[in-house]
């Protein structure tokens, strides 16, 4: 099968033609029909992540057809339209037991501790525990942009954050999560706050449900944001993953507000001293979260038809599986608005 491929972290990205994924027992092999392109997979490639052995093939966000399950496999069959969240559980430890796979102490993660998506066909352990039926009129290429941004956004402002009908919220970072959770929290009734330094971004914010968009290259965030909204936010939410935002986040919430760190903090950010005088004294919540359960996913199909939701905004371009050596590499650096889809594997 053709497939992005490196051999070392920082290194060349080819196009390859390797062996094609087997299932194991308790595994299905799917046929990729849309994959997403995401900071994460940069973050991969640069070394990031300890799981990850090479040589690699990246790729986590996507959504296709089951074309063969192990024998373990009893809920799956070639055929179904399924899609998969970017950490999946083994189904047996005491975190998957108590409903929480997504912090799994044996998880799987395509594209990061096995081969993932970047390719024609994909592998995916604990199956029966992972995989999600997609609804039949759900096309792959939405369907893959609920990758780890949607359904990442999805756990963090509703059932982490707890956002509700009347509240407001400000996201730092309009990017593939940042521009999914200005539209969750819009549907769920809250005031939107989006902040980001290009006029693009801010600019489809604007069009995707935010209600007041703040170019952070012109403008303090924190002082509009707390002028804006009379004394700070409900909720905030870092969706970059840098210290400049995660702090500016926090110092935009209103007293027993809560914060929520969605984006990735790697490399110098990893660290980040957070101001825990205003913590205490504020009676804050600082909130972690990492991807979303596939047990959710029947809630989440339920609220994009409910509330109306229109997948194939964010979707900003769709390119070739060929096309990802090039891009892969600058993803850090790019201004481009909307989230990127391979949805072509041949070329």
């Amino acid at each position: 099968m053709r497939a992005v491929y490196y051999e070392q972290f920082r290194g060349p990205i080819s196009i390859r033609e390797v062996q094609d994924p087997v299932p194991g027992e308790q595994s299905v092999v799917i046929q990729v029909e849309a994959s997403g392109l995401c900071l994460s997979d940069w973050h991969g490639w640069m070394g990031h992540d300890p799981d990850i052995l090479l040589p690699h093939v990246p790729g986590h966000e996507l959504a296709g057809t089951v074309v063969e399950a192990g024998k373990g496999v009893r809920k799956w069959k070639t055929g179904d339209r399924v899609t998969v969240p970017f950490v999946g559980g083994c189904g047996k430890c005491k975190y998957c037991t108590e409903g929480n796979p997504q912090v799994c102490d044996h998880q799987f993660q395509p594209g990061f501790t096995a081969w993932g998506s970047f390719a024609e066909y994909v592998a995916i352990d604990y199956a029966d525990q992972n995989l999600a039926l997609l609804p039949e009129d759900m096309p792959f290429e939405e369907a893959a942009s609920l990758g780890c941004r949607f359904i990442t956004a999805f756990r963090g402002v509703v059932l982490q954050g707890r956002v509700e009908a009347g509240q407001s919220i400000a996201v730092f970072g309009c990017g593939g999560v940042g521009l999914s959770a200005i539209q969750i929290a819009g549907a769920m009734g809250a005031k939107v706050f989006a902040v980001d330094i290009t006029d693009d971004k801010c600019n489809l914010a604007k069009n995707l449900g935010a209600d007041f968009t703040i170019n952070a290259s012109r403008e303090d965030p924190v002082a509009a944001i707390r002028e804006y909204s009379k004394g700070g936010v409900h909720i905030s939410v870092d969706a970059l993953g840098h210290v400049d935002t995660c702090l500016q986040a926090i110092h935009s919430l209103r007293k027993r507000g809560r914060h929520v760190q969605l984006g990735l903090m790697t490399g110098k950010n990893a660290n980040t001293a957070i101001p825990m005088d205003k913590v205490i004294a504020h009676e804050l919540e600082i909130l972690g979260s990492h991807g979303m359960q596939a047990a959710k996913y029947t809630e989440l199909f339920r609220f994009i038809e409910e509330r109306e939701i229109d997948l194939n905004k964010m979707i900003g371009r769709r390119i070739s599986l060929s096309q990802v050596p090039d891009l892969l590499p600058r993803l850090n650096n790019t201004a481009q608005a909307g989230i990127t889809i391979i949805d072509n594997f041949k070329q």
